[in-house]
């Protein structure tokens, strides 16, 4: 069974418009064993979301038993409260303006039903609305004044609100999300779970390369698995998959964010997931957050503003590092010599970021990476400095990024030292796969951060424990999907 149609009574919605299943939320709320061994996709049509009325629990239960459901509780929580869903406003109502030379003005309301809008010139719009909150119907008030359009409310449309029009519309973009989604699923290679992997071909320092990801899916294909590339344009065809792996460098700005959102709300493993995301991509974060657990991370000051530089120049000396709080692949990390040459890039980068990390250089005896992926080390590996640099990536002004070599080990002849200081690290974060970068130190071992979307390619991460690497990923999504399904 593919698709499961929840409403408030029978009436509203009749078999006629949909070949799946229809039953009302209270049948679904009181018959728990209804579709056991089955994961139909779920779509909630109760007239009342609020927070312990049917329509919520019918979306809070269906996520226990494993049913994927739009919408989900926490769209539900989100769409309850103007201060929940603000954040999502500047890149909506900048999708919406963008509309109105199609447009022209705009009505004071308008109905979005499954992320398709009521004409053509809304589907940029339409297609964000839905990215951001995934329901079957919102309805969108809309305040015209100067020039630009600006959004005054989301909320969700039920059907016993609609008008005939409305009804004929949403039934007819009810037909066109089913339709499309049951097609693509049965034609499909026939596995056990098919894995979506979001990568873009044309990044220049990707964290897999695609002749990688060409070898992982050849193994999971012998444990049951389908691995298929996705990109950027594919979101609204996510929940046809099983489980999510990012193979782009992760933004929580951009897309890989919004794909890794939407994983989590469908309920599938995902690597990277958002909370993840959050926590890595952030410098400032992670030395507190590293210093609180006790794992050991170089001398840092924070700076907040010029005042501070002093401060730093006397507490670390020089040379000491300047980062960006949110920065990747040696981007935003700069070694100043004196304290002219830290005010000059500070100067330039508070412009940008209201806070900036400066820690202590530390010369290494090694610098190491591990690997570490569902609280266990993976594969440990040494990235060489790039040609006459001090990082593993020289990003010059102009030409390509000169990347220094790489040395790998197996994780039992790294040091236990280096490893165990690793998996401590990563357990802060999470249980999905992290990348440790670490200094060997005469004065002991330094996590300098925690990556999430590590690079992990083959013949080069996996040397060391061969496709042991890409087995246990394999199975770390299967391991979940299995207790999803008890």
């Amino acid at each position: 069974m593919s698709w499961v149609i929840l409403t408030g009574r029978q009436s509203d919605l009749t078999q006629a418009a949909t070949p799946h299943k229809i039953i009302t939320n209270r049948d679904y709320l009181a018959h728990p064993a209804l579709f056991r061994g089955q994961r139909p996709k779920v779509i909630n049509l109760s007239n009342n979301y609020g927070y312990q009325s049917r329509g919520y629990y019918a979306s809070l239960l269906a996520s226990s038993r494993g049913h994927r459901v739009i919408p989900t509780v926490e769209t539900m929580i989100d769409l309850s409260e103007h201060k929940l869903y603000e954040n999502a406003l500047p890149e909506l109502e900048l999708a919406l303006n963008k509309c109105r030379k199609d447009l022209g003005a705009y009505p004071a309301k308008v109905c979005i039903f499954f992320g398709i809008g009521p004409s053509k010139a809304w589907d940029r719009f339409a297609r964000l609305l839905f990215d951001w909150f995934r329901a079957p119907a919102l309805e969108v008030s809309i305040k015209d004044a100067s020039g630009w359009a600006s959004i005054r409310k989301i909320g969700f449309h039920p059907l016993a609100r609609m008008s005939p029009e409305e009804m004929k519309r949403f039934t007819a973009c009810l037909d066109v999300y089913t339709g499309r989604e049951w097609r693509e699923t049965k034609t499909r290679t026939p596995a056990r779970y098919t894995f979506a992997t979001l990568v873009d071909p044309n990044e220049e320092l990707p964290p897999s390369e695609i002749s990688s990801l060409r070898h992982w899916a050849r193994i999971a294909e012998k444990m049951g698995v389908e691995v298929e590339p996705i990109t950027r344009k594919d979101l609204a065809k996510l929940a046809n998959y099983d489980a999510l792996f990012i193979r782009e460098t992760t933004s929580i700005s951009n897309h890989t964010y919004r794909f890794a959102r939407r994983a989590q709300q469908e309920g599938m493993p995902v690597i990277d997931d958002p909370l993840s995301m959050i926590r890595c991509t952030n410098k400032v974060y992670l030395n507190e957050l590293m210093t609180a657990n006790k794992v050991p991370v170089p001398p840092t000051v924070m700076i907040a503003g010029i005042s501070d530089l002093q401060l730093a120049a006397d507490t670390l000396g020089f040379p000491l590092v300047l980062k960006i709080p949110d920065s990747s692949f040696s981007r935003g990390v700069k070694k100043c010599s004196d304290v002219e040459e830290l005010k000059a890039l500070a100067t330039e980068w508070l412009e940008d970021s209201d806070l900036l990390i400066a820690q202590k250089f530390i010369p290494t005896k090694f610098d190491w990476r591990v690997g570490v992926l569902g609280g266990q080390p993976l594969f440990a590996v040494h990235y060489l400095m790039a040609r006459k640099h001090w990082q593993i990536v020289n990003h010059k002004a102009n030409g390509k990024p000169d990347q220094g070599g790489i040395k790998t080990f197996t994780l039992k002849n790294a040091p236990a030292q280096v490893v165990e200081t690793a998996v401590k690290a990563a357990s802060c974060i999470g249980d999905g796969l992290y990348g440790v970068d670490l200094k060997e130190t005469n004065d002991g071992i330094f996590v300098i951060e925690v990556n999430d979307n590590p690079n992990l390619d083959h013949n080069c991460e996996d040397t060391g424990e061969k496709d042991e690497v890409w087995v246990r990923l394999t199975q770390w999504f299967l391991d979940r999907l299995e207790k999803q399904r008890r």
